[in-house]
């Protein structure tokens, strides 16, 4: 099969490409190198220095095909930076989506593989595990501008036939066990790379946004889900949209608090990891764990790397092997 990936040289879907590849699949990326790294794009695979806000530059590459399938990642990503610009984030990743949907449709392209967000969700501390039938009440603009591609989706579909699958994803991490890929964002901001880092020396401080919420230790708890786990639910989910769209939560369906993570991280690593308590974040829920029984039973589809240490080793070694990412 022949995929195009948008994004493909961010975290997410540079692994997805690893999972094609390893499938015997041929890829081609497109990516802005806004924020993913060209480095990460495997040597061999064709990419495009490509904006998704240029219909005319997206729609020339997706005439390229014929494609199998298109799997689209690229999008802004921070709940924090949308809730200080939330009109940016709505219109970015919005628009960018909107001219990949409309350039498929245009081509005929008939499957596409959304990476949507647990964000949509809002954290209702009354559903533990969320399933996709959770009510849709995201909790920032970036979790709005994300429903409102699947929206665009579920009109492409309706209207064109064009199938889909939104993959609504938890927290991603942990990197490659072979080491091809890992995490490397400008600036970081997840939590595990953050923390390791402290752990190492390589960052001040970590700081924990808040350790008052309603959990078992009064930090936010999350559903960690190994980004090769995640990247081969792609893979999986694309079998599924022959002939319907379909809509799947990604996780483990067990949640960590952040400072359990910090306890996992001082086990991996054998150090301490220095930490202060800062202020909550807006948009920040104090709970979000998957229920991915839908996505289990459609595809058989079973994390590999469940386990929250099993996750910090592999982030852990390719940070210490590449202590300056990608550069």
């Amino acid at each position: 099969m022949r995929y195009l990936i948008t994004g493909g040289a961010g975290f997410v879907g540079s692994h997805v490409v690893l999972a094609l590849l390893d499938a015997g699949h041929d890829v081609v990326v497109l990516d802005n190198l806004s924020t993913g790294h060209r480095k990460a794009v495997p040597l061999g695979v064709p990419f495009h220095h490509v904006d998704l806000l240029d219909y005319e530059a997206t729609s020339a590459v997706v005439a390229q095909g014929p494609w199998d399938g298109v799997l689209h990642f690229a999008a802004l990503s921070l709940v924090g930076e949308s809730m200080r610009d939330p009109f940016y984030y709505l219109r970015q990743n919005y628009l960018t989506a909107l001219n990949l949907v409309q350039s498929c449709v245009a081509h005929g392209v008939k499957k596409i593989v959304f990476s949507s967000t647990a964000a949509l969700f809002g954290g209702d501390e009354r559903l533990d595990p969320i399933p996709e039938t959770a009510i849709v009440q995201p909790g920032s603009p970036y979790g709005e501008s994300k429903f409102m591609i699947e929206r665009v989706l579920h009109w492409a579909d309706s209207i064109y036939g064009l199938r889909s699958a939104c993959l609504r994803y938890f927290n991603a991490a942990g990197a490659d066990p072979f080491g091809r890929a890992g995490e490397d964002h400008r600036p970081e901001t997840h939590l595990i790379p953050l923390t390791i880092d402290a752990a190492l020396g390589r960052r001040p401080k970590l700081k924990l946004f808040g350790i008052d919420y309603p959990t078992k230790d009064g930090s936010c708890i999350r559903d960690y889900i190994h980004v090769t786990d995640l990247a081969e639910a792609h893979v999986k989910a694309l079998a599924q949209i022959d002939d319907r769209s379909v809509v799947y939560n990604i996780g483990n369906g067990h949640g960590y608090s952040n400072l359990e993570v910090i306890q996992s991280v001082e086990r991996v690593t054998g150090r301490k990891v220095p930490w202060e308590v800062g202020p909550r974040r807006e948009g920040d829920p104090s709970l979000l764990v998957a229920d991915s029984t839908t996505l289990r039973q459609e595809t058989g589809w079973t994390p590999l790397f469940g386990d929250l240490d099993r996750i910090v080793e592999t982030a852990f070694l390719w940070r210490e092997k590449n202590p300056n990412g990608y550069e």
